[in-house]
């Protein structure tokens, strides 16, 4: 207790490296005051944004380097490598007739009415797919194994395909993980320098595709992450800061830099994940219960939909276009973000994303030599975003660029006239509201969500401006753009507690009787005792430690598992009955029905370890009158130009009224609001927009004055509006 008792008195930094900008927040526990710092990001050196962002952000606090206690770091940098393929060169081996793994997967298509569609590109070509003489049962029987000189040639076919890193995928190796870990330890020994990841290793679940992607994207990031985290202490330390580094985990904790470094698929969306658990802190806070967040950054869209008031979890998502199996919280990435590149197909057809301009050269405005129209670029042709008053007016935006940019894409959907440009980025903006909207719509009706009780939350550099947009397309109603937006997944990084989730396939029937409750009795045992050894060494801050098991389980015959939380007392001595009624239930909740009949048997085992860290508490806003506009701004909406008026957030107070349309500034963002909407701020400083107001006739009309998206004429080339 008098442990947390003086970290609550100390500081706390969280940094976000982004692919486009590296955010800050330093809270200061003793006064409640949340100081915040945003920098563009470096591409080819990411650390050395957190290098020169980190004193600034300490100066402006007027705190002193060592009084920080605990610096918490997320990144985009592992998510942005695979959706952009920017990974290692990973060869894969496999047992003998498993070399299309990858190329088969699931044979599914995104479209199962577009038979030519392609398949997602396999993270390892067939031509680095090798062959080893290594089979294992389901069972866990080893039939065969490889000699040494079968292991010589292996090695030397790798060397010959120059490797950056080496994944073993061996058949069933989650029922016996003893060959596969021979195979890796016989390449480390062949191959110095060269890191062997181990599927089973890292996640030892059945599914030999999806157990093989896990271990594959964590080979493919691991030489980025490693380079990364080097640098990052050094820079680190040269600002003069000693407190320890922690990374934010896509399962919405942290996790020590040791283990992030061994295990950096553990951090793939360890950005997004904190954005969520800030969101539902704010939420809470608000009192709201139903969000779906969009972390719109300058590389990546990042949705999630959330009904309580603890992060919601997923044991699969999907990271651009491979399944991801490892918990996470449940946060969907798509390729379209504020740096996301704006082109035209050789049909003619408009697209956005998924390639970025990223930070370096960036969107064609950012003045660095960037030629290519993004939807940043789009946002300033259409007005909302002023040049002047970038980051604060710390960078100022070149329109003259933007305008050149864009005109191109213009010229290939065959616009005319002098504001073709900006035609171009109006429909570019509607084609990226419709992408996101379609990711949103699919979610909200797979957990039969009703879009009415969800309020959208809209958060990172590019979230509050488009959020609104987005909002109208999908038919939501409300929006909440939360304090300090473009730094909230480094808010979420020091709210977040350490977690590391543990996990075992093994198939118990419970008909079995005794010896079933007894496997799983141990199992739970094993899996404990390695989350207390770990937990043990990720350092002296942690408060109480929570263990959360669960298990996968079916009806005898099934295709499919679901996940039942299972309470401490039946973990330590499973009780069979009692553990079937809790399927049972958790299976009428979902289906409305239970099948008494049916035997029931489990398929995975799962242990999650918590390590809690004190809470911070959110400052409330002050009243401060009327809002009052500072200016006012030519925005295009809807085909044409209109004034808009312009408020400074900072000189929102709670209670403050706005009505659309309208431009809200901060420091780090810009806030567009609809006509037909309004814009409240709650006690807690968030911005909330809602639906269905009138048109204030202080305000000009400007021919929408509903927020429901509707049908518009196919003048655009072909764009769909």
């Amino acid at each position: 207790m008098n442990q947390q008792r003086e970290l609550r008195a100390r500081i706390r930094i969280g940094v976000d490296v982004g692919g486009t900008f590296t955010d800050f927040v330093l809270a200061n526990p003793s006064t409640g005051e949340l100081v915040r710092y945003k920098v563009p990001s470096v591409p080819d050196d990411p650390s050395l944004s957190v290098g020169r962002g980190l004193p600034v952000l300490i100066e402006r606090a007027g705190v002193r380097p060592e009084d920080v206690e605990l610096l918490v770091h997320g990144t985009t940098l592992l998510v942005n490598a695979i959706i952009q393929r920017r990974g290692a060169r990973v060869g894969l081996v496999v047992s003998p007739g498993h070399r299309g793994v990858l190329e088969i997967g699931r044979m599914s298509l995104d479209n199962s009415f577009d038979f030519t569609l392609r398949k997602e590109e396999p993270l390892v070509p067939r031509n680095r797919v090798f062959e080893v003489g290594a089979r294992v049962r389901a069972d866990g029987t080893v039939t065969r194994t490889p000699s040494a000189a079968e292991l010589d040639r292996l090695a030397a076919d790798l060397a010959g395909a120059g490797v950056d890193a080496v994944t073993v995928l061996l058949l069933n190796s989650y029922a016996h993980p003893g060959p596969e870990r021979e195979v890796a330890q016989a390449l480390r020994r062949r191959l110095p320098g060269v890191p062997v990841t181990e599927s089973a290793g890292i996640w030892p679940e059945q599914r030999e595709f999806e157990r093989g992607l896990v271990a594959i994207m964590n080979a493919y990031v691991q030489p980025i992450m490693t380079d990364y985290l080097r640098r990052l202490v050094d820079r680190v330390a040269g600002s003069g800061v000693t407190a320890p580094i922690y990374i934010t985990a896509s399962n919405g904790g942290t996790l020590s830099i040791d283990t992030a470094r061994e295990r950096p698929i553990d951090t793939v969306l360890s950005g997004p994940a904190s954005g969520l658990v800030a969101a539902i802190r704010v939420a809470r806070a608000g009192g709201r219960a139903g969000i779906i967040t969009v972390d719109l950054g300058g590389t990546s869209c990042d949705l999630a939909l959330n009904q309580g008031e603890e992060p919601e979890y997923a044991t699969s998502t999907r990271v651009g276009d491979y399944p991801l199996v490892v918990p996470v919280v449940n946060v969907r990435a798509i390729g379209a973000g504020g740096g996301s590149v704006v082109w035209v197909d050789p049909q003619g057809v408009l697209k956005v994303g998924p390639e970025s301009a990223g930070a370096d050269p960036g969107p064609a405005c950012y003045g660095r030599g960037g030629t290519r129209p993004t939807v940043t670029d789009c946002y300033l042709l259409v007005g909302f975003i002023h040049p002047g008053h970038f980051l604060g007016g710390r960078m100022r935006l070149d329109r003259d660029a933007a305008v050149d940019a864009l005109d191109g894409v213009a010229a290939r959907l065959g616009y005319e006239g002098r504001d073709r440009a900006v035609r171009a980025a109006e429909a570019a903006l509607r084609v990226t509201s419709a992408m996101m909207a379609n990711e949103l719509s699919k979610g909200l009706a797979r957990r039969g969500a009703d879009p009415a009780e969800i309020a959208l939350m809209a958060f990172g550099g590019a979230g509050p401006t488009h959020a609104n947009l987005l909002a109208a397309e999908a038919g939501l109603d409300t929006v909440v753009v939360p304090p300090g937006p473009a730094t909230f997944c480094a808010l979420g990084a020091i709210l977040a507690d350490v977690k590391r989730d543990y996990v075992r396939s093994q198939r118990l029937r419970f008909a079995d009787g005794a010896s079933a409750a007894a496997d799983l009795a141990g199992i739970f045992r094993d899996l404990e005792e390695r989350g207390r050894s770990w937990i043990r060494s990720e350092g002296e801050i942690l408060g109480d430690i929570v263990f959360e098991g669960a298990l996968d389980m079916r009806y005898s015959g099934q295709a499919f598992d679901l996940q039942v939380p299972i309470p401490d007392p039946l973990r330590a001595e499973p009780d069979l009955d009692a553990i079937t009624e809790l399927f049972h239930r958790e299976h009428e909740r979902i289906y409305s029905f239970r099948d008494a009949e049916s035997s029931v048997e489990v398929s995975t085992e799962r242990l999650r370890v918590t390590g809690r860290i004190p809470p911070l508490e959110f400052p409330a806003v002050p009243e401060r009158g009327p809002a009052e506009p500072i200016e006012t701004r030519r925005v295009h909406v809807s085909g044409r130009g209109i004034e808009v008026p312009v408020y400074a957030r900072r000189g929102l107070g709670r209670d403050a009224a706005i009505r659309g349309p309208a431009v809200i500034e901060q420091e780090d963002c810009t806030v567009w609001v609809l006509p037909g909407w309004e814009a409240t701020v709650d006690p807690v400083g968030s911005i909330l927009i809602r639906a269905g107001v009138s048109t204030s006739p202080s305000q000009p009309e400007t021919g929408e004055p509903t927020h429901r998206p509707r049908p518009r004429p196919r003048d655009d080339g072909g764009v769909p509006g």
